[in-house]
């Protein structure tokens, strides 16, 4: 073992230590209160904030905001050990023992020369370990993501198993949900459903231009609030 790691498992060993303390008689109130339920919303925003610091090419609030995503691993993993669950210790084989079993081209026989097979093997793996081979490769996308994300999630897993919709295939169910949407008298339920496909339409188009959709759309937000700020925003022009 090299120095390096040596530091790395005593600064690791010494974070579940103080996790541990914070939990324990003599620790925290706030920290002693907390169950997996309660902390949902604090994983959630310390994910946003890592997102942001990436956009924002920021070294340092990165090192920060990854070391708090960190904090909600081992909280948990904290939690789940003192109810006999599963420890920290369990999380990180886990894991190890996952990575190597889905890099089978690199630490098996098997063979991936491009992030396309790595990908269309990574997902094989997955479903045959949680016995879904066969079924749709869909069943395990998280319902809690943001609609978007899931939807290109969902939309880009099923172009690798071959049901995607071309670029001139998603541009025409976009135009028909369009032409739906400027016909008079149609109802809000139908007005509904031509506003769903024009946005799946959209991320079909990205998906298949090889644009990430939810990161386009913030950005595009971003630039809007920011113009806001400078006293714009007051026209449409200003989406444009």
């Amino acid at each position: 073992m090299t120095s390096k790691q040596r530091t790395v498992e005593r600064s690791f060993a010494e974070l579940v230590e103080v996790m541990a303390r914070l939990r324990g008689p003599q620790g925290c109130p706030w920290d002693r209160e907390q169950d997996h339920r309660s902390l949902r919303p604090c994983l959630l925003e310390e994910a946003y904030e890592v997102l942001e610091a990436i956009d924002a090419e920021d070294p340092e609030a990165l090192r920060q905001e990854l070391g708090d995503v960190l904090l909600q691993v081992v909280f948990h993993a904290q939690l789940a050990a003192e109810s006999g669950e599963f420890g920290i210790e369990d999380v990180v084989t886990g894991l190890r023992d996952k990575l190597v079993a889905r890099h089978p081209h690199v630490f098996g026989g098997a063979t991936a020369e491009t992030a396309e097979e790595v990908l269309h093997q990574w997902d094989s793996l997955k479903r045959e370990e949680q016995g879904v081979e066969g079924k749709a490769p869909l069943t395990d996308v998280p319902k809690a993501l943001p609609a978007l994300a899931r939807a290109q999630v969902v939309r880009r897993r099923a172009s690798r198993a071959g049901l995607g919709r071309s670029a001139v295939e998603a541009r025409a169910a976009a135009e028909d949900a369009i032409r739906c949407l400027e016909q008079e008298g149609v109802d809000g339920a139908a007005t509904e459903r031509a506003v769903s496909e024009l946005l799946l339409a959209v991320v079909d188009l990205a998906c298949a231009k090889g644009v990430d959709a939810e990161q386009a759309l913030r950005e595009r937000v971003d630039r809007f609030v920011e113009g806001f700020g400078r006293g714009r925003g007051a026209s449409s022009d200003d989406w444009r």
